[in-house]
């Protein structure tokens, strides 16, 4: 199905699908002042991180099977509400206890935009305009990470870190007014599956024991973690290693989400003109370039470079090409992964999801803080997360191609 308003749609998908990411980013640089403020040790002040990525990958494995069965738009409704709520509950938290747990509550539900506004292009394009619809949608959704750090850090300044959580709140009722008003339902009753236990677990063991879907989803996972790997650290990196403030994260962020919307709208140029898998080549020379530079510049130049503007572009400008060919590699993959059940796109989505937030848990709960001491073993780590995602994409594309 086509939808009326395809711009305003497009903008729409994308403004959901950028809450949960959104949740993640903007109080990172609140973090020393709020492990002040609540009387928290270090790693209870980081595990509001953690405890955000738990829920979002937990219930990410929900969202997109409730969604077969009960519809896209209860759905996204239901959980923009109960985000907002813990949104408040984090605004107005007395002791880090409580805040943890509402970080908690609102990883459950912040991810039902990301999730379900993957199903809903599907629903309603195929082929090189799906690819086009995903590549636009993932472009506006990368400046989120871009914009969330420098939000954060000036509220922060301005008002304080409770500001932050109560800016989460303001913004989830905002866009629950809009998407009660203009998102309509994308699945028709006659689409959608029972919501049975037999049938859910008979589902979700057809895809995870697939071996196409595993291959798939462990390279996206990967590919996405030479990025969030720098994410998690962000605020040693950027303060420490680069010797800036916690309101200069745009000096990093908005360079790295520019390149990823470049590599997003090369995406959704190159549809219709090459395949998914010619495309998923080009933006691995791109990712590997970038990632191949910044750890030779991290291991022979930027050690000599004393604090300043060259060693912040040296630094960051190979992980602009990286994220450009991170951002042309996703909207191909994710279609290939919908495609191998089609009538179980909304569980698909929940189980891509599902994956990619667990690679993502691990690398903010355990990799990052033990790889953030010193830029060349974060540089050491990217290069690690894109060989093995490069290994599980060319397990992929030799075998099915074999079978083929």
């Amino acid at each position: 199905m086509r939808v009326a308003g395809q711009r305003s749609f497009i903008l729409l998908l994308a403004a959901l699908a950028t809450v949960g990411p959104f949740s993640i980013d903007t109080f990172l640089p609140s973090l020393p002042a709020l492990q002040t403020a609540l009387g928290a040790t270090l790693l209870q002040s980081q595990q509001a991180l953690t405890a955000y990525m738990l829920g979002f990958a937990i219930m990410s494995l929900w969202h997109g099977a409730i969604s077969d069965a009960v519809g896209r738009r209860p759905v996204l409704l239901y959980a923009l509400a109960i985000y907002a709520v813990a949104a408040l509950a984090c605004t107005v938290a007395p002791s880090i206890e409580v805040l943890l747990a509402a970080r908690l509550v609102q990883g459950l539900f912040g991810g039902a935009g990301m999730i379900v506004s993957r199903a809903i292009i599907r629903d309603c394009y195929e082929g090189p305009a799906a690819q086009r619809m995903m590549s636009t949608v993932m472009l506006i959704f990368s400046i989120a990470p871009a914009v969330a750090p420098i939000l954060g850090g000036y509220l922060h300044e301005w008002f304080g870190w409770r500001s932050v959580f109560g800016f989460m709140l303001g913004g989830s009722v905002m866009l629950w007014v809009w998407a009660y008003r203009a998102l309509p339902e994308t699945l028709a009753p006659a689409q959608r599956a029972p919501l049975h236990a037999g049938t859910l677990a008979r589902g979700y063991w057809q895809i995870f024991t697939r071996k196409e879907f595993q291959w798939l989803a462990a390279a996206i996972a990967f590919n996405f973690a030479t990025f969030f790997v720098y994410v998690s650290a962000s605020p040693i990196f950027i303060i420490d290693h680069l010797g800036l403030t916690a309101t200069d994260f745009g000096v990093y962020f908005v360079p790295v989400i520019a390149g990823m919307t470049l590599g997003a709208a090369i995406s959704g140029r190159l549809a219709g003109r090459l395949s998914y898998r010619r495309t998923v080549f080009a933006g691995y020379l791109v990712l590997g370039s970038g990632i191949g530079l910044n750890l030779a510049l991290q291991a022979l130049a930027v050690p000599a470079l004393p604090p300043g503007s060259l060693r912040t572009f040296v630094s960051i400008a190979p992980l602009v090409v990286a994220s450009a060919g991170q951002a042309m590699i996703a909207p191909s993959v994710q279609l290939m992964l919908m495609d191998l059940f089609p009538q179980r796109r909304g569980m698909m989505a929940s189980c891509q999801g599902f994956t990619q937030l667990m690679v993502s848990t691990v690398v903010a709960g355990v990799i990052a803080p033990r790889v953030s001491d010193t830029a060349l073993h974060l540089a050491i780590a990217c290069a690690g997360f894109f060989a093995v995602g490069l290994t599980f994409w060319m397990i992929y594309h030799v075998t099915t191609r074999r079978s083929t």
